[in-house]
């Protein structure tokens, strides 16, 4: 599967388009298109980084052509009621942990 099969794959799964993946990601719209217009052979570590960070995959995922593992999503709905203050405070200081451990 090659790159941009699997971006289209992971942009599906979010159920969003280009467009959307440039604003929410930081990585210029120029450059999702140049992807599929010119190749995804000189891809920057930095972009790679941005769209690993995004999707919740790995870089190997993204650029190993013959990895077609689909990375795994953790998906979790949290209302916030029941606890207290001091309790949502530590969920979000611990959900905020979990963030920084993906951009490693």
């Amino acid at each position: 599967m090659s790159f941009t099969d699997k971006l289209d794959a992971l942009m599906a799964d979010k159920r969003i388009n280009k467009s959307v993946l440039s604003k929410e990601s930081g990585i210029p719209y120029t450059t999702i298109a140049g992807f599929y217009a010119k190749g995804a052979d000189n891809v920057k570590l930095s972009t790679l980084r941005k769209l690993s960070s995004y999707f919740g995959c790995t870089i190997d995922y993204l650029v190993d052509d013959d990895n077609t593992d689909a990375p795994a999503t953790l998906s979790v709905h949290f209302d916030g009621s029941g606890y207290t203050e001091e309790q949502l405070k530590r969920i979000m200081e611990y959900a905020k942990f979990i963030k920084q451990e993906l951009n490693k």
